[in-house]
């Protein structure tokens, strides 16, 4: 089987490279994590990599990369406190339309993209995208300011 995989590697490498990429093949573990929250999963993915540094990224309920780390206690650290927020946020009667809301930021973005990459998008259509991502900001700015704040063990990484 690891034969195979490494021959596939080296398919992937050289095709790779003939279309004029730098491949880097790390070897890797990668770890799957989930949790239960009440009727909601929580579940992430970190990798490993032989130089000791950890990705990790947060595949459930909606995906989110969360960033690089140097130490597993880090990964470990973000993931509690990611999940005492989803413990906390689970009290809301507003848990289910913030998960939809989220899991349709995922789908605009990538819809934007597919947009972007497969037409010539006018500039007028960019702008109105824009003014329209502006107005949720604001609204997002706004609630913030008139909402109870609820947890403090870290601050908000975008607010």
């Amino acid at each position: 089987m690891r034969k195979l995989m490494n021959a596939e590697i080296m398919q992937h490498d050289i095709k790779l490279r003939q279309m004029g990429a730098d491949v880097y093949v790390i070897n890797s573990k990668m770890c799957f994590v989930i949790f239960m929250v009440g009727k909601h999963e929580i579940a992430y993915v970190y990798n490993i990599n032989n130089k000791g540094r950890y990705f990790l990224e947060r595949i459930k309920p909606y995906p989110l990369a969360l960033r690089e780390f140097e130490k597993e206690d880090d990964v470990i650290d973000i993931i509690e406190i990611d999940l005492e927020q989803f413990k906390n946020a689970s009290n809301s009667h507003n848990i289910d339309a913030f998960i939809e809301i989220n899991r349709d930021f995922n789908m605009s973005l990538r819809r934007f993209e597919d947009l972007f990459l497969y037409y010539n998008v006018p500039t007028e259509s960019v702008n109105e995208i824009r003014g329209h991502l502006e107005k949720i900001d604001n609204i997002i700015d706004q609630t913030r300011m008139s909402a109870e704040r609820l947890y403090f063990k870290k601050n908000p990484d975008n607010l």
